[in-house]
């Protein structure tokens, strides 16, 4: 009852705007397929968009000291990573992961780092390639300082700054559907959202991004996620905790600064 109760508090909004008079109405137009469109609105409506810049930060420090210094040596060759922000909302974290290499340029001089965003939400993910955020949104995880630095206030909020939005793409992704393109990830970020999807799927979700990566790739989950119970495609690493490896995958042992 609680859930039912959920739902049509998040639907509320685009019943009354649809004429629509009650949630039984609207599955039985769902079902029916008489609008399509309705579906795409309903599921925009359902989904929970909460995010923030550089959000519980211990994450992107994990990254910063083990999983990049390790995959700086590996890909020295060919100076190239991959990221995959699967799920990313509005775009904060695929961002935030762009100011990671940007406020260290003599470090990452001659890479080429694609990062990709991608959600499910048409809407979200045109506001990620706007790159526009409120004063509210802007403030959240970030300091003053990479604030000023990597966003121009504009008539409607702060919006990035074209070197950080050239660094970042975004596209229309469905978790459940095979991964997109380069695929080959080095990196892929799955954070807080497999917590909205049963068992079954969660491990089609797992298969999609397991193909998705190199073999000494990484996966991140978000705090209250993990591999454990849920799929045989990825282990959590011994020496990165909150990190996850494909399995079966024997990594070179790189010494971090040497």
């Amino acid at each position: 009852m609680s859930r039912r109760w959920r739902i049509e508090t998040a639907l509320a909004a685009l019943l009354r705007e649809r004429g629509i008079p009650s949630l039984d109405e609207l599955i039985t137009i769902l079902v029916m397929g008489r609008e399509p469109s309705l579906a795409t609105q309903v599921v925009e409506a359902l989904l929970n968009n909460e995010t923030y810049f550089f959000r519980d930060r211990a994450p992107f420090d994990l990254l910063s000291r083990s999983a990049l210094p390790k995959l700086m040596q590996r890909r020295a060759a060919t100076k190239r990573l991959t990221i995959w922000s699967a799920g990313c909302s509005t775009g904060q974290e695929a961002y935030s992961l762009a100011m990671l290499f940007a406020e260290d340029p003599v470090k990452w001089a001659g890479w080429t780092i694609d990062i990709l965003g991608t959600d499910v939400s048409e809407a979200v993910v045109r506001r990620a390639r706007e790159g526009q955020y409120s004063q509210f949104e802007v403030q959240r995880g970030l300091g003053i300082n990479q604030m000023i630095r990597w966003f121009e206030e504009t008539e409607n909020g702060w919006r990035a700054v074209e070197p950080l939005r050239r660094t970042v793409r975004f596209q229309v992704q469905n978790l459940l559907e095979p991964a997109p393109h380069p695929g080959k990830f080095d990196i892929v970020l799955c954070r807080n959202v497999l917590l909205y999807l049963n068992s079954e799927r969660r491990g089609v979700v797992f298969d999609r991004i397991a193909d998705a990566m190199v073999p000494d790739g990484w996966l991140m989950l978000g705090a209250g996620e993990t591999v454990i119970g849920q799929t045989r495609r990825f282990e959590a690493d011994s020496e990165a905790r909150g990190l996850y490896r494909r399995t079966g995958t024997d990594l070179p042992q790189i010494a971090v600064g040497a």
